[in-house]
């Protein structure tokens, strides 16, 4: 009998690879040499070293996390003031180098971040290079505390300035380069190419977004205020991953940075959030709050649930769905106009909490009713006025009460593209199909 084997997991981002694709993210869960060896024995793939700058100390202040519960969800959404490293540069390297002489199989990345000086950039890459970083990660997207001092995310909202810098990189590295891109900014496209035209070997994304965690009411203080007073931080955790997504397929869609390797973050909790990355393009996935949250075990759970899901699909390594979903992630204009679907109310599902047809009739399209004669206060979907917009099936809170089905309109799939070079022809079937 043919032994099985197991999926394959390994891999390789932009030339640094990894028994698995699962990395620390530069943060305070890899603040030290003795963190990373310890999350190694667990089995994470890889970890990039909290950044590593220039020795003038680094201060930081108290309090520097704040976080949103939303429901029973503890940390549904992070923020935080905390700045690079505040450890010596010679203290983390020479664990580094520690590190990787004890796991040699696992990838350490070193991020950085220094003023936009060419001897700055020379320097500190030499001197990662010389630790046995397998690479380097240039942190274009810390988005306080060093973008005040022209770093950071004050890099990485310039395109002219990521290139420069990573030409900087360039000219020293003898490792792979990954450029760390900033999501606060108006087109993410820019600069992953301005990356890509200095030279960077991949692009890993996103860092934190710009973000304040509100105000107490009564008080009239910002939450999570030090002293009174609080600037915006850096926001990430489960809320952030529909942006983190977006931004990793508009890099793996666009034709001009196609194929260039992706390292994708945000919001990364579980296997399945994992898999959702690599499908749109990523080769690794970087978590932080998660195991912020949850402690380095969650690796575990992350594992076997990967090689669970290839063995179910029957993937024998990575590489075989790695970025299979991208394509079907197009521009509003490429969707089809004629497309219908219509909701409908499993009955003996319901619970009558009218919640459905509060937000379609008083928000939406008036597509429910309630026949209220001798007692019935279970709502129904009008279907010939139903337009197929979800809401109803988004807030009901009985998983399988509301389904969307689709209905053949019989009509030839029609674009807006299509329709725009078109003019009015078509405009009625489109109306009458909704």
């Amino acid at each position: 009998m043919k032994k099985k084997t197991k999926p394959d997991l390994s891999t390789d981002c932009a030339g640094i690879k990894s028994p698995n694709p699962f990395w620390l993210a530069s943060a305070p869960p890899t603040n030290s040499g003795a963190q990373i060896m310890r999350a190694f024995e667990y089995g994470w793939g890889g970890a990039v070293w909290k950044t590593l700058g220039e020795d003038p100390p680094v201060i930081n202040v108290t309090s520097r996390y704040g976080a949103m519960d939303l429901g029973g969800t503890k940390v549904a959404g992070f923020n935080n003031v905390e700045l690079i490293t505040d450890r010596p540069l010679s203290v983390n390297l020479k664990e580094m180098y520690e590190v990787k002489k004890r796991f040699g199989d696992r990838a350490v990345i070193a991020s950085l971040m220094v003023p936009c000086e060419r001897k700055s950039w020379h320097d500190i890459v030499l001197k990662v290079q010389d630790a046995g970083a397998d690479g380097v990660e240039l942190n274009f997207g810390c988005p306080h505390g060093m973008s005040e001092r022209g770093m950071g995310a004050a890099v990485g909202q310039v395109p002219d300035y990521v290139k420069m810098v990573t030409e900087f990189v360039k000219e020293k590295s003898k490792i792979p380069v990954l450029v760390k891109l900033t999501p606060n900014i108006a087109d993410v496209r820019f600069p992953a190419r301005a990356a890509k035209a200095g030279g960077a070997d991949g692009v890993s994304l996103i860092n934190t977004i710009n973000s304040l965690m509100g105000v107490d009411v009564e008080t009239l203080v910002p939450k999570f205020a030090v002293g009174g007073k609080a600037a915006h931080g850096g926001y990430c955790g489960p809320a952030v991953k529909p942006i983190a997504l977006n931004m990793v397929t508009q890099i793996a869609n666009d034709p001009e940075t196609k194929g260039l390797p992706i390292s994708g973050i945000g919001g990364i909790s579980t296997w399945s959030d994992a898999v959702e990355f690599l499908l749109l393009g990523a080769t690794s996935v970087q978590l932080c709050t998660a195991v912020m949250h949850h402690g380095y075990r969650i690796v575990e759970d992350l594992e076997a649930g990967l090689r669970g899901w290839m063995k179910r699909k029957g993937y024998a390594r990575l590489s075989d769905f790695v970025g299979a979903s991208a394509p079907s992630v197009v521009e509003w204009k490429h969707l089809n106009l004629h497309h219908k679907t219509v909701a409908s109310i499993d009955p003996d599902k319901c619970i009558g909490c009218d919640v459905c047809f509060i937000a379609c009739n008083d928000t939406a399209h008036q597509c429910i009713a309630i026949d209220r004669k001798k007692g019935n206060r279970k709502p129904h979907v009008v279907q010939s006025d139903c337009v197929g917009c979800n809401l109803c099936s988004l807030v009901c809170p009985v998983d399988g009460c509301i389904t969307m089905t689709e209905v053949k309109t019989g009509l030839k799939p029609l674009t807006w593209e299509q329709y725009a070079k078109n003019g009015m022809k078509g405009y009625t079937k489109v109306y009458e199909s909704h």
